[in-house]
């Protein structure tokens, strides 16, 4: 029986370094962010507004 030429404490694994990101590709993350923030806010004050009114209607709409 051949005995194997590499032994498992000789394998050495592949160290892949992660490509450097483009100034766009890192503000995609907060763009996205950003407009998820903008909606709450937006939900948030329509929620209010309606709390205050008692309907969906303002009063200067009427």
């Amino acid at each position: 029986m051949k005995k194997s030429a590499v032994h498992p404490g000789d394998v050495k694994t592949e160290v892949r370094h992660h490509k450097p990101k483009h100034l766009a590709e890192k503000l995609e993350r907060f763009v996205g962010m950003g407009m998820g923030a903008v909606a709450a806010v937006l939900l948030v004050g329509l929620l209010f507004a309606f709390m205050q009114t008692g309907n969906g209607t303002p009063p200067w709409m009427q």
